[in-house]
């Protein structure tokens, strides 16, 4: 790697603002939407699972049912994204998961409620997840000229819903009921589906081809193994889920509450979700002639947030800290989004996607639910401590593939490399 890696260019042409599309900006708000439900979901479920007796063991398993749907299916996803087009797909994907929202705010209204019940209308919800999440990457070529302010501006909103979402369902529970606060998701659903039914005048057509379902995958999968650079990414990636993101938000969440009692660590989660922002602006305005790289040297910084409760920091240094690993994060998302989409044909674009999803998310649960056996035989500190080191390695790893330095931001300069 050298500084020329990390060189900013300046556009020959100034390409147009995201916000003078008004494809964009019906797409900008139907994402939001759909976040912001996303964001309120974790809280209104924990409530209500609690409140209906089933303590922290039913919280887990409504949490598996829903979660287990998006890694199994997401390749279908992005299978079916690609022959009925993303736009169709995400808006049957908001319909079913108001309707399953509606549904668990009827269960919760009455009063003999079934964790089962709970768990089949969270899996319905997590299948349309599947469904919804691999059109997105398809979707934003087709809906800004400039990929990476649009994904800059997305992965603003994202941290700004991230925040709200969960204070928005405590206060509805609060002053309201559970109940009630699946009704709001359902609407933030509603308005989802709403915001991008008009998107239907894309540019790209349904796919024609009579290609079988497992054919279609198999196009896919060559189409992602043929760039290494994708799927080297991918391959650390992998293994950064399972021992940095899966213990991390766990055992740091234990050890920092434990170090600066529940209000501190709601500061420092605050935060990270003020640094998310600050490294989406820097997306916005910082382009390198090799986004990967820049991405990934940003990402070094994230290694400080299972470092700081590892070490116990005093408060100020692990918001500061938090700010940093937040901010670095963002930025790799925005340079690594911006690179698939504009180095993936559209044609293939959300299959590809689907594999990128299912690779990076695949192994997170795994990695949880080993943290805390990890903890109690080694110590949440030692373990923190860990996966502090594998992150700078992973990160060192990803730099150290010839592809993934070559990759320029147009893909003319990535052949060229």
């Amino acid at each position: 790697m050298t500084m020329d890696d990390l060189r900013v260019e300046r556009e020959p042409v100034a390409l147009p603002s995201p916000w003078r599309s008004g494809r964009f900006r019906l797409f900008f708000t139907a994402r939001s939407t759909s976040l912001l439900a996303d964001g309120m979901l974790m809280v209104s479920l924990t409530t209500a699972v609690l409140g209906a007796g089933y303590g922290a063991g039913g919280v887990g398993y409504a949490l598996a049912a829903w979660m287990a749907p998006i890694v199994l299916l997401v390749l279908f996803g992005g299978v079916l994204a690609d022959r009925f087009t993303p736009q169709v797909m995400m808006v049957g994907a908001d319909v079913v998961r108001m309707v399953a929202m509606l549904a668990l705010a009827g269960l919760l209204a009455g009063t003999d409620v079934r964790l089962w019940h709970v768990m089949a209308l969270l899996a319905l919800s997590g299948a349309a997840t599947a469904m919804f999440q691999p059109g997105l990457a398809s979707m934003i070529p087709q809906v800004a000229e400039d990929i990476q302010r649009a994904n800059a501006l997305l992965r603003i909103s994202e941290a700004i819903c991230t925040l709200l979402g969960p204070g928005l369902a405590g206060l509805l529970v609060a002053y309201w009921d559970v109940a009630g606060s699946f009704v709001v998701i359902a609407l933030a659903y509603a308005c989802s589906a709403f915001g991008l039914a008009p998107l239907r005048k894309l540019g790209t057509a349904p796919e024609r081809s009579e290609e079988s379902m497992s054919r279609r995958l198999v196009t896919g999968w060559q189409e992602f193994r043929s760039r290494s650079w994708l799927w080297g990414v991918i391959a650390v990636w992998a293994v950064y889920g399972l021992f940095v993101f899966g213990p991390a938000l766990p055992l740091g969440a234990a050890l920092l509450t434990e170090q600066h009692g529940a209000s501190g660590y709601g500061w420092i989660a605050s935060a990270d979700g003020a640094g998310t922002i600050v490294g989406g602006l820097l997306g916005m305005r910082v382009r390198p002639r090799r986004p990967l790289v820049a991405g990934a040297c940003a990402m070094f910084f994230f290694s400080l947030n299972p470092l700081a409760p590892a070490l116990g920091w005093n408060f100020a240094l692990t918001a500061f800290t938090g700010v940093l690993a937040g901010c670095g994060f963002a930025f790799w998302g925005v340079m690594w989004a911006t690179s698939v989409q504009s180095h993936i044909p559209l044609a293939v674009l959300s299959r590809v996607s689907a594999y990128d999803v299912a690779g990076s998310i695949m192994v997170i649960p795994l990695g949880r639910a080993l943290a805390g056996p990890a903890a109690d035989r080694f110590g949440a500190d030692h373990v923190l401590l860990f996966s502090a080191a594998v992150g700078i390695v992973c990160i060192g790893v990803m730099l150290g593939v010839p592809a993934v330095r070559a990759l320029g931001r147009a893909p003319e300069a990535a052949a060229d490399a």
